[in-house]
């Protein structure tokens, strides 16, 4: 008879218990409308193999959460950056360089409409400072200048 302990599978880098413990914790992380669909799908987390099938389950949903809180910036540059991985780096620069010499352009033809020819002149010394007296119990307010 072979020994059952002999035969120790790695999932990952973790054992059965591991991976159970893992899924767990990360099932706690998920919404509750998607543990439930785990659950009428008939996600287990007993078997090896149900063990590894709701991992990689969980790991989607987890993934999935990732871009939920992104605002429209930071979706647009993570686009951006999967674009990328499937770009050359001499295509990367071609397109930067189309970018940049298109942003200049853009930038002469806002200055040809709307040419800034006057110089403005800010004074910030003029200060004034409000504050608050009393007088026969009526606010009244005084302008101090400097």
């Amino acid at each position: 008879m072979t020994d059952r302990k002999s035969k120790k599978i790695i999932f990952n880098g973790m054992s059965y218990r591991d991976t159970q413990h893992v899924n767990s914790k990360n099932r706690n992380k998920l919404k509750q409308e998607d543990i439930r669909w785990l659950k009428t799908e008939d996600y287990k987390n007993v078997g090896w193999n149900n063990v590894i099938i709701l991992y990689h389950k969980i790991k989607d949903f987890l993934e999935k959460y990732e871009f939920d809180d992104l605002t429209l910036e930071e979706l647009f540059l993570e686009s951006d950056r999967i674009g990328n991985k499937y770009l050359t780096t001499q295509e990367i620069q071609e397109t930067n360089h189309k970018l940049s010499k298109e942003v200049n352009e853009i930038a002469e033809e806002i200055d040809k409409q709307f040419p800034d020819t006057e110089i403005e002149f800010i004074d910030f010394s003029n200060k004034t400072k409000k504050t608050y007296r009393k007088q026969n119990n009526q606010k009244s307010y005084i302008t101090i200048k400097y």
